[in-house]
């Protein structure tokens, strides 16, 4: 059974720093490309970042480029979301996905496993 289980949402102020952990099982993670989501109240799931399996090459939002990074520790069976200079418009739940294939991918459609989201809120 695939899981993916995120961590590390809080309340924060603007300008500081997070670091979402999304804990996967060790066949999910051996074999995706993972990335990161959001979603705002009343708005769209959005892409945010992601990261392939096996070069760790990333592709970023230009509304988080320079600001977030993202990587992976296969032998912990975990992605990261390091999040910096964070600002209120950041605020959202964020969503660690699994893509059953090694590059990564901006679109939502192409992930085949979610976790539940952690809450992360921005305060001015």
């Amino acid at each position: 059974q695939v899981q993916l289980v995120e961590s590390g949402g809080r309340l924060v102020q603007a300008g500081g720093s997070l670091r979402l952990s999304c804990a996967a099982s060790r066949r999910t993670l051996r074999a995706s490309a993972m990335g990161w989501f959001r979603q705002a109240p009343g708005k769209e799931r959005e892409f945010v970042a992601a990261i392939s399996l096996r070069v760790f090459s990333a592709l970023y939002a230009d509304s988080v480029k320079g600001r977030f990074t993202i990587s992976r520790d296969n032998a912990k069976n975990t992605v990261y979301l390091q999040m910096n200079s964070l600002k209120p418009e950041d605020t959202a739940v964020y969503y660690c996905a699994a893509r059953g294939r090694s590059s990564p991918s901006r679109i939502l459609d192409e992930y085949d496993y979610w976790g539940q989201g952690t809450q992360v809120t921005v305060s001015s």
